[in-house]
């Protein structure tokens, strides 16, 4: 039997307010400058192998899963913030913690220095800008979660666009110094962390509508000559509750995320050094990084406007599976049309995986659990975050491309059965919405 939605009955939600669509605005500009900067260290793989010499690819990408780790590890406690205390303290906090990171990144000379500065202060920081904006956006518009998230991790597509081609522009091109190009980007983030600072805020009537209900007593429930009402006063009760952390389909769609995610960063680490073995210019591979990006974007919003109407566990598994396909073919892409065809696939399809986890495990909490239910799934996927890419590393450094390429593909098609197990154990039919 199918378990309800606990958000169901806000899907005669009002009409979407303006002040939903700023908290909308500054959520996507919180991911433009965490996760659409993370998705830019293609730049700095690539980059660091000069810049540090003698260091491998897999100490190298260290850099960049230990800050994706502790931007994933650190989300839970952010969504319980959000949920005790609000947005704004986690967002300035954070917000200051990014910054100081840039700045200091900006002076490192050496291996450990940008350990501690871009890895370590960097994930600390963006884990406190990066989850609570989610929860918000959630409560905002549980009638449009899909298009909701979709838009928002959208920001960090644009980011990922934006910041490999400003990075390749002032490194390679200007010959700007690597202290001036990253302080170039802390400038640029400054005003935008503000706007999000200001506009993430909770909807008005988020603390009226669930203020009764969670201090209600069965004593004080209204009497009614409906022999049903007792039972949806009880259901009201329950949903209150953390109960959705325990059930199989929650646990089941963070192991399978886990799963996906061991591989699902592989081609944003690697597409540019891959390019460029395969003959292509410096320049030429950097762009195919913002093609991902590019992509990716259009993957978190259209599949998640039609997954509101189709289903957002339906979505997320075609896509997962899909996206591991499309890693599987990885080796064929050897000449530059073919990198870009690859690449645009690649980032439409797993930009869609990244949108639509954080709907689905939204979908199973209710509305002032939104920020823990998203924050826990994204600290589940922390550890995958954290050693899926040192792994792609020893593989490409031990067996090449090719055992990259079947790597990235069995881990998605691996992540996407098991999201399938999650959905089938609660909506059996295999035509259904959910």
């Amino acid at each position: 039997m199918a378990t309800p939605d606990p958000n169901a009955a806000m899907a005669s939600h009002p009409k979407t307010s303006a002040r939903s669509w700023l908290a909308l605005l500054g959520a996507s500009l919180a991911l433009f400058c965490t996760v659409g900067f993370v998705n830019a260290f293609g730049v700095f793989q690539e980059y660091y192998t000069t810049y540090l010499p003698g260091r491998p690819a897999s100490d190298i990408s260290w850099i960049g899963s230990l800050s994706i780790f502790l931007l994933y590890a650190g989300s839970p406690f952010g969504g319980i913030l959000v949920d005790r205390i609000g947005p704004t303290i986690p967002l300035c906090i954070g917000s200051v913690g990014l910054l100081l990171s840039l700045f200091m990144t900006s002076l490192c000379s050496q291996y450990w220095q940008l350990m501690l500065a871009q890895a370590l202060l960097f994930g600390v920081g963006a884990s406190l800008v990066f989850c609570p904006p989610l929860g918000v956006v959630l409560r905002h518009m549980p009638h449009r979660r899909g298009l909701a998230m979709g838009l928002t991790i959208g920001g960090s597509s644009i980011g990922g666009i934006v910041w490999p081609i400003m990075l390749q522009r002032l490194l390679n091109h200007h010959h700007v110094s690597f202290g001036w190009a990253i302080r170039a980007v802390a400038f640029i983030m400054i005003p935008l962390l503000a706007i999000a600072c200001f506009t993430v805020v909770e909807p008005v009537q988020t603390s009226k509508s669930e203020a009764k209900p969670s201090v209600q007593s069965d004593s004080e429930a209204p009497r009614s000559i409906d022999e049903n009402a007792a039972d949806r006063a009880a259901e009201r009760r329950k949903s209150g509750t953390r109960d959705f952390l325990k059930r199989p389909t929650y646990v089941l769609l963070c192991l399978g995320l886990a799963l996906a995610y061991l591989g699902l960063f592989t081609p944003l680490f690697y597409i540019s050094a891959y390019a460029i073995d395969q003959g292509q210019d410096t320049s030429t591979a950097f762009y195919l990084l913002s093609a991902v990006n590019a992509a990716s974007f259009f993957g978190r919003v259209a599949p998640g406007h039609i997954a509101d109407s189709s289903g957002h566990y339906n979505l997320l598994i075609l896509f997962t599976l899909l996206s591991g396909l499309i890693g599987f073919t990885w080796t064929k892409a050897a000449s530059l049309a073919g990198l870009i065809v690859w690449s645009l696939a690649y980032g439409f399809t797993s930009g869609a995986v990244m949108s639509l986890q954080s709907a689905c495990a939204g979908k199973l909490a209710p509305p002032q659990f939104q920020g823990l239910a998203v924050g826990c799934l994204l600290g589940c996927l922390s550890i995958a975050a954290l050693i899926g890419t040192p792994i792609s590393g020893q593989i490409l450094d031990h067996s090449g491309y090719l055992a990259l390429s079947m790597w990235t593909g069995a881990t998605l098609v691996a992540g996407g059965v098991v999201i399938g197990l999650a959905r089938f154990m609660t909506v059996p039919k295999l035509v259904a919405v959910f």
